[in-house]
């Protein structure tokens, strides 16, 4: 069946006829795309038209029923509510109304949603002049019945009052966008995306139309059709499969979306709704530019030439570089400029906008990327010096990347960079896409240049640590190659390239060795003095792990964190210079631990004491703005001293959780009794923060503590009860824990590394399952990086050995069903 038979069928059956006519478009079609879309507004229009001309009686003079909004557009998606209005003389209002109950009450019963208005000329022009909103809806009014001279009086009113009051509007109009980016955030980064209110969304995209219509500026035209109508291909796709008038594509749809659309899987699509979002943000950075340049044009001009006299003009062009000048406020091209013979010009226009913190023209862009030859490989010393001022520049070097990227142009400089551009990663942790990331973690680099011997490799190395995401398998793996790769082609020697690909080998090295492994441990040490192989590149790596983390988001990184890598950096570097690395003893107790012990003993119970630890970052001057001004908090230190006894470390987590305390490291160790005491007492040394709210009294922690130990307190009842009184949100399902061994860890101990979701109670759990595997835990370290945990526990037999291989594979497996077994 036409789209023509299915309206005819709408128009004759009525309602009824037309919830079947949609119905059947919606389900038996083709996939979502332009031509459903104008075949189902071409549908709602003949019903209506029918509603309208049955309420009139066939005359229609003097009122008329207007399309306004996306429908004016005709862009009706499956649940999209209908924009209306009734316009009218003014001439019979009691008829009017009786005509809007005719048409507002059948679309309400189909259950459909209605947005109305019933208003006279004068009335929709007033209201337009004091609604932004209403004015850009009534730009897209469509006549659908009656008087159609009385629409097009409309029309022709209302567009020229927006193009007369453009200088005034469009200002109102940007900030609007901006307002509604602050709220939203950007589309291209988004893991669960508002494909119509965030920045480069459908939203945006009609700001552009409303701009072009004022005549003041026009948008890129290029791709920016395409990308609308594959948001609204989204879209329509998301309607169908919730059955909801949503625009927010939740994670636990997309597969769903990506299915009705065709497409592989919901990475695919979020990809193809990355790259349309890019489009557009892109084009509304050019247009508002060149709508500031009109705007500030003409309010300077009459002045200067009123000033200056005529044939006399300011000058408009300073150079930047060779063959770049700034005009107007952006980088452009010198008119001696020739692209076709000089191919570092494209890298060097970009260097010396970003240098001078100056957008680079659209039109430049473009003529480079129509014109350049691509580079030799390898590339000429100064393509390389360009792209590494490039990087170095800070906060610029993003809109100046951004433009080239809108081109082509990074590919056509770096072709592995296709793998990574746009590539969603699906971890909370992460702000932004895996190309966006890279270029963050250089804008952070750009800011630890002076604390490296060689701000080059830096740079270049934050730009390619994790160029590997786009390859199967371990991205650091991967990534190192690709590195060694694009080291050469740009023109790095040997062992600078070695460098290079020491650095994306390694750039999780330190972060995940500090907060996961035992730093007194000696094998800690020496393994990492091995993998980075000499202080320069330690010194490398240290600002590219801080650079990255800060890239990340914030809980990435944290001067806690940054206090342990420090420690961790301080002891490879004296490795790396010839100081011997000793096992280490055993540390002497301090007066206050050795005052716990001989009180818990002496009592027969838990002996506590809580200490605040407020530290700066190791390195102020080279830190955080935001974590020089305020110092953050590394969570206080909990010593407890309890008489040596199994079931300590899962009561002392149990009580913790309890109390909704996050644990970030934990030490276990016994400790003798002095002057020839018998028996000993196990010495906890935590560091604990905690979730929200205050911390708890000690003498509360200790009196649960104590019930905890002698059988009275039921931890995993209280747990529970709590999990059920207020449970958590069902999101998308985490993947399955994994719990490894890592053998060469460590001569000390075995080391068991557990990877699950992030939950109270969760170190409880562990501790509970390694007392029952008969263990002895030596140390344990708790890593959180937003839902995902990584605990490491150093663990020995029960007479302070290690665990024989087999045995260590025994423990691990009942770890992991031990959480998998979890209600």
């Amino acid at each position: 069946m036409t789209s023509t038979d299915v309206t005819k069928e709408a128009e004759d059956s009525g309602p009824g006829g037309y919830a079947a006519a949609r119905l059947r478009l919606l389900t038996e079609g083709a996939r979502s795309g332009p031509q459903r879309r104008s075949a189902l507004a071409g549908l709602t229009d003949g019903w209506l038209s029918g509603l309208f001309d049955a309420g009139t009686g066939g005359s229609g003079r003097g009122v008329s029923l207007v399309a306004v909004g996306g429908y004016g557009r005709g862009e009706l998606s499956p649940r999209s509510d209908l924009d209306l209005l009734l316009l009218h003389d003014g001439s019979d209002d009691a008829a009017v109304a009786a005509l809007a109950d005719r048409l507002w009450y059948p679309v309400w019963d189909l259950g459909l949603d209605l947005d109305h208005s019933v208003r006279t000329p004068a009335q929709a022009r007033k209201t337009a002049g004091e609604d932004l909103k209403v004015q850009l809806g009534l730009l897209d009014a469509r006549h659908l019945a009656g008087d159609l001279g009385l629409t097009a009086s409309l029309r022709t009113t209302v567009l020229a009052d927006w193009r007369n009051q453009a200088p005034k509007r469009l200002p109102e109009l940007r900030e609007l966008c901006a307002e509604r980016a602050e709220r939203q955030g950007e589309l291209q980064f988004l893991l669960e995306p508002d494909l119509k209110e965030a920045r480069g969304g459908l939203r945006d995209a009609t700001a552009l139309r409303a701009v072009a219509a004022s005549w003041l500026a026009d948008a890129p035209r290029e791709g920016l059709a395409d990308a609308r109508r594959r948001l609204l291909d989204v879209r329509d796709a998301l309607h169908l499969t919730t059955g909801r008038a949503t625009d927010r594509l939740a994670l636990q749809e997309q597969d769903q979306v990506a299915a009705e659309l065709g497409l592989l899987d919901a990475d695919t699509l979020l990809r193809q709704v990355y790259e349309t979002a890019r489009v557009i943000a892109y084009a509304g950075d050019v247009t508002w530019r060149e709508v500031g340049r009109v705007l500030r044009s003409r309010s300077v001009r009459p002045r200067l030439r009123a000033m200056l006299g005529a044939g006399k003009q300011a000058p408009e062009r300073s150079p930047l570089a060779e063959g770049v000048v700034e005009h107007d406020g952006e980088a452009v091209l010198a008119r001696t400029a020739r692209p076709e013979r000089d191919p570092v010009l494209p890298l060097r226009a970009a260097a010396a906008a970003a240098q001078a913190g100056l957008p680079l023209s659209r039109h430049a862009v473009r003529r480079l990327a129509a014109t350049t030859r691509p580079l030799p490989t390898p590339w000429p010393a100064e393509a390389r010096e360009q792209l590494v001022t490039l990087l170095g520049s800070g906060r610029p070097t993003v809109q100046v990347w951004e433009a080239l990227e809108a081109e082509g142009l990074v590919t056509r400089l770096l072709p592995d960079w296709e793998r990574v551009r746009c590539r969603p990663q699906r971890n909370a942790v992460h702000l932004w896409t895996v190309d966006r990331h890279l270029i963050e973690t250089a804008v952070r680099a750009a800011g630890f240049t002076r604390r490296v011997h060689r701000p080059d490799l830096l740079l270049v190395a934050a730009l390619l640590h994790d160029i590997g995401k786009g390859w199967p398998g371990d991205h650091s793996v991967a990534g190192e190659t690709i590195a060694r790769d694009v080291a050469a082609r740009i023109g790095f020697d040997r062992a600078d390239t070695a460098v290079l690909a020491t650095l994306v080998r390694h750039h999780l090295l330190l972060v995940e060795t500090a907060t996961r492994r035992d730093l007194d441990d000696p094998a800690t040490v020496r393994a990492v003095a091995d993998a980075v192989g000499s202080e320069h590149t330690l010194e490398l790596l240290h600002a590219l792990t801080e650079a990255d983390a800060l890239a990340t988001g914030p809980a990435a990184w944290s001067s806690w964190r940054g206090s342990l890598v420090a420690d961790l950096v301080k002891r490879v570097s004296g490795v790396l210079a010839g100081d011997p690395l000793e096992e280490p003893e055993a540390a002497a107790p301090t007066a206050e631990q050795e005052r716990l012990a001989v009180e818990a003993f002496r009592t027969r119970g838990p002996v506590l004491a809580l200490r605040a630890q407020t530290e700066p970052p190791a390195d102020p001057a080279s830190a955080d703005p935001a974590a020089v001004a305020g110092p953050e908090p590394l969570g206080v230190e909990l010593l407890i001293a309890v008489p040596d006894q199994e079931g300590v470390l899962p009561a002392v987590a149990g009580v913790l959780a309890m109390h909704r305390l996050t644990v970030r490291t934990a030490e276990l160790r016994s400790l003798p009794l002095p002057d020839g005491v018998e028996g000993s007492v196990l010495l906890l040394d935590w560091r604990v923060a905690a979730e929200y709210g205050s911390l708890p009294q000690a003498a509360r922690l200790r009196a649960d503590l104590v019930r905890a130990l002698d059988g009275s307190l039921d931890i995993a009842a209280r747990l529970a009860e709590r999990d059920a009184a207020h449970p958590r949100r069902r999101g998308v399902e985490p993947p399955p824990p994994r719990v490894t061994v890592a053998p060469a860890a460590s001569r000390l101990a075995t080391v068991i590394e557990v990877r699950a979701q992030d939950a109270p109670g969760l170190l409880f759990r562990l501790g509970r399952a390694l007392e029952a595997a008969g263990v002895r835990v030596r140390s344990a370290h708790a890593s959180t990086l937003g839902s995902n945990a990584v605990d490491a526990f150093y663990v020995t037999g029960p007479e302070g050995a290690r665990l024989p291989g087999e045995e260590a594979g025994d423990v691990a497996r009942t770890l992991e069903e031990a959480l998998r077994g979890r209600p």
